[in-house]
């Protein structure tokens, strides 16, 4: 679902990354830094494939 910001700007959904243990949002999780970029969001001159370009991926907390 796309929802748009005060400008009228669309934004896009929560989209699941490849280092995401669950849906972002999901129950008993949390957000934690990228193992792969280490919360830069850069590998190199690109976006970390990992986590999107965000530096954040979402990890299972409890017993999910």
């Amino acid at each position: 679902m796309d929802s748009s910001n005060s400008k009228g700007i669309t934004a896009p959904a929560a989209q699941r990354n490849p280092g995401d243990e669950s849906e972002p949002g999901a129950p008993q999780t949390a957000e934690d830094i990228c193992p792969e970029c280490q919360g830069s969001g850069r590998q190199g001159q690109s976006a970390c494939v990992n986590c999107g370009g965000s530096g954040r991926i979402v990890k299972i907390i409890g017993d999910a």
